[in-house]
């Protein structure tokens, strides 16, 4: 079958590889569609912590094509997306509703191939049917979502709170409509594009700020003492050390963006203590993809507007090795 390899940091090919026959208690998927992730593009780097070689990709869909020995939920042609978390579901932090910490934790396309190939074999356990009214460019959407679905939960937001967020991309817009749907009484995004500010807005952001003017316009006034919670979505260490002064008193900060393993910020950690802050992270999924899949189902998170381009298997080569374009929202693999 057809995947993409990627052999070392930037190094990635179409390669033929070996069909992943399903083993016990799993099932192999023939994959339709295929989100490109950040961090695919930090693993295309060598910025995070995947072996190589390696096939990515953690965010699709597809339909059944074989089962494995005990697998009874599913046939050939059930339509279906799949949690790439594969947690051991025997250490302390699995059996303490921790998963995304586990102590042998693994993720499909992180660790292990994953699905930017014709065929991902998946622990049946982790797969989840689609209505038939979902399209797969949507179901492709129910792992970032779920990304999306943790960072909420993490925030604990507060009804009123006024919210700042950098980074108006495609998890920065699906952030958006959930703060709003959390209850934010303001959100404030910053951004390098206005098209990107724009769609903030159409989303329920009450003010988009592009990122040159974030000191003139957020320093003085109403904004001075900062917001109650400040997220980042693009995980830049320039970006972040700018977010982190925007913390009000006794505000919590949720670093949601990947950063490369080995950046570094400074913080000045009198302000943490004096101001009473709390300082969160995000890492990826935490049993919130049926959370996710309903809330896409029941279409209170749209997600096909920021689709911005769909490209085959063989383009996503080229594409990982050009700097990124900030006009882009999410650009998706259609293999069927």
């Amino acid at each position: 079958m057809k995947a993409l390899v990627i052999a070392a940091p930037r190094c990635a090919s179409i390669e033929d590889v070996p069909y992943p026959n399903p083993k016990a208690g799993e099932v192999t998927i023939k994959v339709h569609q295929v989100g490109i992730c950040g961090t695919d593009f930090h693993i295309f780097e060598g910025e995070f912590i995947s072996p190589y070689p390696i096939i990515p990709g953690h965010e699709f869909s597809g339909e059944i094509f074989e089962v494995g020995e005990g697998v009874t939920q599913f046939t050939p042609g059930d339509r279906v997306s799949a949690d790439p978390s594969l947690f051991c579901g025997e250490c302390e932090y699995c059996l303490t509703h921790r998963g995304n910490q586990c102590s042998n934790w693994n993720g499909l396309g992180n660790t292990v191939n994953g699905s930017m190939a014709e065929y991902v074999a998946v622990p049946a356990r982790n797969v989840v049917k689609i209505r038939d009214s979902m399209s797969f460019a949507e179901a492709a959407f129910i792992e970032p979502v779920a990304c999306v679905v943790h960072g909420i939960n993490r925030l604990n937001m507060k009804l009123g709170d006024r919210v700042l967020l950098f980074g108006a991309g495609a998890m920065g817009q699906m952030l958006i409509q959930s703060i709003v749907k959390s209850g934010a009484s303001e959100l404030v995004v910053v951004d390098v594009s206005t098209d990107k500010l724009h769609m903030a807005l159409e989303n329920g952001a009450t003010m988009g700020v592009l990122n040159h003017d974030v000191n003139r316009v957020l320093r003085t006034g109403r904004y001075e003492r900062g917001f109650d919670v400040v997220v980042d979505v693009t995980g830049i260490p320039a970006v972040i050390e700018t977010a982190l002064d925007f913390i009000g008193p006794t505000g919590k900060y949720l670093q949601f963006g990947v950063a490369p393993t080995n950046a570094k910020v400074n913080v000045n950690p009198f302000k943490i203590y004096n101001r009473d802050w709390t300082i969160l992270g995000s890492m990826a999924i935490n049993y919130t993809f049926l959370p996710a899949l309903e809330w896409i189902q029941a279409q209170r998170v749209d997600v096909l507007p920021l689709v911005s381009k769909t490209i085959s298997l063989e383009e996503v080569p080229q594409l990982l090795s050009r700097p990124k374009d900030p006009s882009l929202f999410k650009v998706q693999i259609k293999l069927t």
